[in-house]
């Protein structure tokens, strides 16, 4: 009986239409959850959702260093070694600000010091300096981030004052000329210049106007908005260090020294042919249990007050030395939590102390001269130059003279070599 059969199973049709689509309802909403629970699970760790679908790479370890040079006159013939050489890509740092962000000067003196009987017997300078020394950092005036865009191997960064443009124009034609590339397919070679304000108010529009239009020929001056003094050595160390920290993520390596130094580019770039950028490098003619100066006359004259320890942690001098990038980072963090100090390499060797680094002795970095005895002819020599890394110190016309010489067709009776 066709009719009688259509009446019964219409309603059990019924019925398994109703549970599929039940069941496809309830399959819907457990999709939908999955999906929510996996885009929450992305948001909290910011990742991409293909990250988030890829396994962790598993650990990986550096194979053993090679051992580094010692600094120490060596055989002639280990001195340049063929090494190969790996460019590796900077690590990841966390990243502050991403421009400079001071744009004001709201600093004034701190009052509370003067109600100290201590504080009445400094001299002044000294005193003018702890006033101010809680006022850390200052607006920029002349700024290229620029000199870090693309792939820079080594950052070359001079201090020098307003006044001395002949010693920068000695620089440029000589050992802070640009490179596009250091060699062996590693990246540019910058330079710049570190810079405050002129300390006389009465040459300081003059000065500024001279200086910007220097800077429009050359693009090459960083410049902040406090007194080049000598107490402000260290303001311009902590300043490069922040500017370096938020516009230089993946420069290499740094050279810094002052602007009176003669330096052997192709000498720095074969000595960093030994290091990779990661590593602890920091460079330069060190000094061990240097004790504070405590003879007023004295340039460099610390009161107690100031410094009681007897002896500093180890410092480079800074007429000249190198370091590595990832370092440099480190040091502007580890430097903001001290204390300024009116020495700039002696408060840089306060930050290496914080980070637990060694800063590294070189034969080749000679700050005090290639004899500290001045009327040597050893500083004056062009085979002892030729051999070197830094040499400190040269007026413009000996360092364009010596540059010359040490370029020239110098023939030298025997070939000194300073790992």
């Amino acid at each position: 009986m066709p009719g009688d059969a259509h009446s019964i199973f219409r309603p059990l049709s019924a019925v398994k239409a109703v549970l599929f689509f039940r069941k496809r309802t309830v399959y819907k909403t457990v999709c939908l959850s999955l999906a929510l629970l996996v885009a929450i699970t992305v948001f909290q760790r910011s990742l991409t959702p293909s990250q988030f679908l890829q396994e962790s790479p598993p650990p990986t370890f550096e194979p053993q260093k090679a051992q580094k040079p010692s600094g120490h006159l060596v055989n002639p013939n280990s001195f340049w070694k063929n090494l190969k050489d790996v460019v590796t890509p900077m690590p990841t740092v966390s990243r502050g600000p991403q421009a400079w962000d001071v744009t004001t000067t709201n600093c004034s003196a701190n009052v509370n010091l003067t109600h100290q009987p201590w504080f009445q017997s400094l001299e002044p300078h000294f005193r003018q300096f702890l006033l101010y020394r809680h006022c850390r950092y200052f607006p920029m005036l002349l700024n290229h981030p620029e000199k870090c865009s693309g792939d820079v191997y080594l950052l070359v960064v001079v201090k020098s004052v307003i006044t001395q443009h002949d010693r920068r124009e000695a620089i440029r034609q000589t050992w802070g000329r640009e490179q596009e590339s250091a060699g062996r397919g590693r990246g540019a070679v910058r330079t710049l210049f570190l810079l405050g304000t002129a300390a006389k108010q009465e040459e300081r529009v003059h000065y500024q106007q001279l200086l910007a239009y220097e800077d429009r020929l050359y693009g090459d001056i960083l410049q902040w908005d406090f007194l080049d003094s000598f107490f402000n050595l260290t303001l311009k160390e902590i300043h490069f260090l922040k500017w370096f920290d938020i516009y230089c993520p993946n420069v290499r390596f740094i050279f810094k020294g002052d602007d009176d130094v003669f330096v052997n580019p192709t000498n720095l770039l074969e000595f960093l042919a030994y290091w990779r950028p990661q590593e602890d490098l920091f460079v330069g003619d060190v000094l061990k249990h240097a004790r504070p100066i405590r003879r007023k006359d004295n340039k460099y004259y610390i009161p107690g007050v100031l410094y009681s320890k007897p002896s500093y942690p180890p410092y480079a001098g800074g007429g000249g030395f190198l370091m590595a990038g990832s370092l440099a980072h480190r040091l502007h963090h580890a430097c903001d939590t001290l204390e300024l100090y009116p020495i700039d390499d002696v408060f840089l060797g306060m930050c290496l102390e914080v980070l637990g680094v060694q800063p590294t002795a070189h034969e080749g970095f000679k700050t005090f001269g290639i004899s500290r005895n001045r009327n040597s002819r050893m500083n004056k020599e062009p085979c002892f130059f030729r051999s070197m890394l830094v040499v400190h110190k040269l007026l413009p016309p000996e360092l364009l003279a010596m540059w010359r010489l040490v370029h020239g067709n110098l023939t030298c009776s025997r070939k000194l070599q300073v790992l």
